[in-house]
């Protein structure tokens, strides 16, 4: 396997499993402002789907590291990238309702 293909399975694999403590703490969050009510649950299962996304991306990138084939590996690497951009950009959204929740207390 391209050691530049390596090192990029090597960071998503520590990063995103890094954002799954990230996503347990603003679920932790949300209940601490549970005075915002609805987006408040709405937040928190975000979160955890979030959460899931971020494991996912984690487990696919570890698997592609692990694999023996070269074609796998690169279809791996590409699942671990799309489901990696889409858990950040859900992570956006989570940001932009926290902002809105904490503005709203």
């Amino acid at each position: 396997m391209n050691s530049v293909r390596s090192e990029l399975l090597v960071r998503i694999f520590t990063v995103a499993s890094s954002m799954v403590g990230v996503c347990m703490g603003g679920i932790s969050l949300f209940h601490i402002i549970n005075s915002i009510g609805r987006a408040s649950i709405f937040g928190g299962e975000l979160l955890a789907t979030d959460s899931l996304l971020f494991l996912l991306a984690s487990a696919v990138a570890f698997w592609a590291l692990r694999t023996p084939h070269l074609a796998r590996g690169i279809f791996l690497e590409k699942i671990a990238d799309g489901l990696f951009l889409v858990a950040l950009t859900c992570m956006v959204a989570v940001c932009g309702l926290l902002v809105y929740a904490v503005s709203a207390v």
